[in-house]
């Protein structure tokens, strides 16, 4: 900050609420929200009640009463009225206030990119959306949450006004969540009736309805209490599912880390970050290690090690084959596959294996296009949640509330293909962290955090700006092709692109046209028709099924295959939508389903 301050903890709120004299503090620091949520549910404000319950209502804190009911009633006494008409005045406004709180804090969070989700923060944000809507359905009002936050984004735009850029996702968003909510009632009332035809339910109950189903146990409460039972959130829930996760990751934690005896040895410089091309180097060999293989530490290298979510370089020292690279520390290590007259002090020289090496750069590359093409197609909420980069394909993980539909998918693909072809010049360069940061923003860390006060930025120019230590191209036309070979939902929240760019996007096509020409030759049909013909194969192969089940014949032209329309486009996509597979098993179904058609003609 550019004055210091001292936190004490006031809360900022109070000053606004004592100056204004409103009858609660949201009033005072919603204003514009409040008016508009007021007026949606017809709800009056009683100032004078509310000035003798504010100075009671810490009296009903849930947390330090044993007896809330009991709190309810002695409020009521004090104020002269039936504990039932108190909380009929009181418990909608409270839930208006907490619909007022709860949105602005998912405008915040959703515009800064993140997501509700089963898992982590993400599990706090469905929390607030679900509590929010929870209220809305209670009462029964005419309440989007999508409305109230475009509300928050009109009167907080003089000190926020990056908020309203982003309202059309964070609408999005809170409508898919509604959906799930929505799904998420119906689940839970098939949950409640199980264990009420079991009799009993157990906290491990409401644990494994939470972990495996994304069932929170105040929703499970709530259906049981519509049910006429009396159920309890078990004490400490939360505080108990994070011993479930702590405890079931120590069980499947590995250390997988090699750690080798290192001496005090200068740390490697690396080579290869300018110039991805550098696949000859002279270097000194600083430290041979003989523990469990044969290892060796230069004082520089051109090996990329496997790092970031790209694999290791391979190629030789000395024409020793290398075959594997890692990191530890500040060294860069190089397993060999003997040492052949390799020690301490002598002079070797290095040689990379090129065609890797350029396949594995421009699967990287490719990796930041792919994240810029889908943040511009999706949102602004989409970051990279993970990454990997082989010869064959790559990956990458995204944070997306929702499976992409095929539209998205090709329009990403397009998208990425556009940022090739428009020749963007890819510059890499290091920078101090605060500098990089203070330019940049903390989106550059779409990675994970990057350790170091020096940062190595990569920038595609006017498309992504990343803090990334792997082997980029020079420009985006190095990349040649961009191919994505399909989209799946990992978890809640993250959404993987698996794709590949250059000779191994060119090797997909020759295997999808390979798939082509041997459905053509199967449907017996031009490749044009093959579409149409698969289309009508399907909707054949399920009449064959059910005539077989009723003995009914079908007639010769009933039976027939071939289609006439001709299709332009991603033929085998649309051919494995339509057989209703995915695209590598269209040859194996369209074989099943003649061979189906053909046994029941010879019956």
């Amino acid at each position: 900050l550019k004055i210091k301050v001292l936190d004490m903890g006031m809360g900022m709120e109070r000053n606004a609420w004592f100056s204004q004299a409103t009858p609660t503090q949201h009033l005072a620091i919603y204003p514009k929200v409040m008016e508009f949520l007021l007026e949606k549910t017809g709800i009056k404000v009683d100032a004078m009640l509310m000035k003798k319950f504010i100075p009671l209502s810490g009296m009903l804190n849930i947390d330090e009463v044993d007896d809330i009911e009991k709190a309810w009633q002695e409020v009521a006494n004090i104020l002269g009225m039936a504990v039932k008409d108190l909380k009929l005045k009181i418990l909608p406004q409270a839930a208006l206030y907490s619909i007022a709180d709860h949105t602005r804090t998912l405008l915040f969070t959703l515009s800064d990119g993140a997501l509700p989700s089963n898992v982590g923060g993400g599990y706090n944000l469905r929390i607030l959306a679900r509590r929010a809507l929870s209220f809305i359905d209670k009462y029964g009002w005419d309440i989007k949450l999508g409305e109230v936050c475009r509300k928050h984004a009109e009167e907080l735009k003089p000190i926020f006004p990056e908020l309203s850029r982003h309202l059309d996702n964070v609408e999005r968003i809170l409508n898919h969540e509604k959906e799930k909510y929505e799904a998420t009632k119906e689940n839970i009332k098939r949950e409640v009736s199980r264990i009420i035809a079991r009799g009993v339910i157990t906290e491990e109950d409401f644990l494994e309805l939470y972990d495996s189903k994304g069932i929170t146990p105040q929703l499970i409460v709530e259906e049981a209490v519509s049910q006429g039972l009396e159920w309890e959130v078990p004490p400490n829930f939360y505080g108990k599912v994070s011993e479930m996760h702590e405890q079931k990751k120590q069980e499947h934690q590995t250390n997988k880390e090699r750690q080798l005896n290192i001496s005090n040895i200068p740390e490697t410089k690396a080579l290869y970050y300018d110039d991805y091309k550098l696949i000859s180097f002279d270097a000194r060999v600083l430290q041979v290690i003989t523990d469990e293989g044969n290892y060796i530490i230069l004082d520089k290298t051109a090996f990329y090690p496997t790092s970031g979510g790209q694999l290791h370089d391979i190629g030789t020292i000395n024409n020793i084959q290398v075959t594997d690279v890692f990191k530890q520390g500040p060294y860069i290590i190089h397993k060999v596959e003997s040492l052949n007259g390799i020690k301490e002090n002598i002079n070797v020289k290095g040689e990379i294996n090129l065609k890797r090496r350029v396949q594995l750069t421009q699967h990287h590359t490719a990796t930041h296009v792919v994240n810029a093409a889908a943040r511009e197609i999706l949102g602004s909420h989409i970051n990279q949640a993970g990454a990997k980069k082989t010869i064959k394909k790559a990956h990458l993980d995204i944070t997306h509330y929702k499976t992409l539909t095929t539209e998205e998918i090709e329009a990403i693909e397009k998208k990425a293909n556009e940022f090739v072809k428009k020749a963007l010049d890819v510059k890499k360069y290091f920078l101090p962290r605060s500098e990089a940061e203070k330019r940049f923003g903390m989106s550059i860390y779409q990675g994970g955090a990057v350790p170091g006060k020096n940062i190595r930025i990569v920038e595609i120019v006017g498309i992504d700006v990343e803090a990334c230590g792997g082997t980029h191209l020079d420009n985006t036309s190095e990349i040649e092709e961009v191919k994505i070979i399909k989209s799946t939902k990992i978890q809640d929240g993250i959404v993987r692109l698996i794709f590949t760019a250059g000779e191994a996007a060119r090797s997909v096509e020759q295997n999808e046209e390979e798939l082509l020409s041997k459905a053509s030759e199967l449907l017996g049909v031009e490749k044009p028709y093959i579409v149409s013909s698969a289309d009508k194969l399907f909707r054949v192969w399920k009449a064959v099924r059910k005539a077989r089940a009723k003995s009914i014949n079908l007639s010769e032209e009933e039976l027939n295959i071939k289609g006439n329309e001709p299709f332009e486009g991603d033929a085998l996509k649309e051919l494995a939508s339509k057989l209703k597979t995915q695209p590598q098993y269209v040859i194996k179904t369209i074989e099943k389903f003649l061979r189906d058609i053909k046994d029941y003609k010879n019956r």
